[in-house]
């Protein structure tokens, strides 16, 4: 991404890909409560069944390793690799599913649940140490379009 502002919309869109792929390969900020390299990456995989295990659907929403893989758009043995690392950490638990016992699901346990609250603690502080000399309004309504966006991207994603 080149230091001048985009002149045109145009050229305004053509950057917001690159930037999004920016914003995405950077770290956070050292901010309260630093998260190590490693529990950052872990945190992909923690999220996922995160999400799943608060989403209201009549049925819960089971994840697998599959399940990652597919959410990650990674191939099953990376993911078979991270979900194993997450465990080694003490991060998550297999299960048995309720829905088909011939299923191993992935479930967060004590310490998964603390370091996610910590993680979105810290996610937070470098939203507001990056956006601090932003007036209010431009930090919320960023805010309410980066929702907005994640909503919309979600919405094009294949349900299992």
């Amino acid at each position: 991404m080149t230091k001048r502002a985009p002149e045109s919309a145009d050229d305004l869109l053509n950057a917001a890909g690159p930037a999004l792929g920016k914003l995405r390969r950077s770290s956070l900020l050292d901010v309260e409560n630093p998260i190590s390299a490693k529990d950052l990456s872990r945190t992909l995989v923690l999220n996922i069944v995160l999400e799943a295990e608060q989403e209201e659907p009549e049925e819960p929403r089971e994840i697998t390793v599959g399940g990652i893989a597919a959410h990650l758009g990674t191939d099953p043995s990376v993911a078979s690799r991270m979900v194993s690392d997450c465990i080694a950490a003490g991060y998550l638990v297999r299960a048995a599913s309720q829905q088909d016992g011939r299923r191993t699901v992935l479930h967060l346990n004590e310490a998964g649940r603390d370091l996610m609250t910590r993680f979105r603690r810290h996610q937070r502080s470098a939203f507001e140490a990056i956006t601090a000399d932003w007036p209010t309004s431009e930090r919320l309504e960023f805010a309410r379009l980066l929702l907005k966006y994640v909503a919309s991207q979600d919405a094009l994603r294949p349900t299992h």
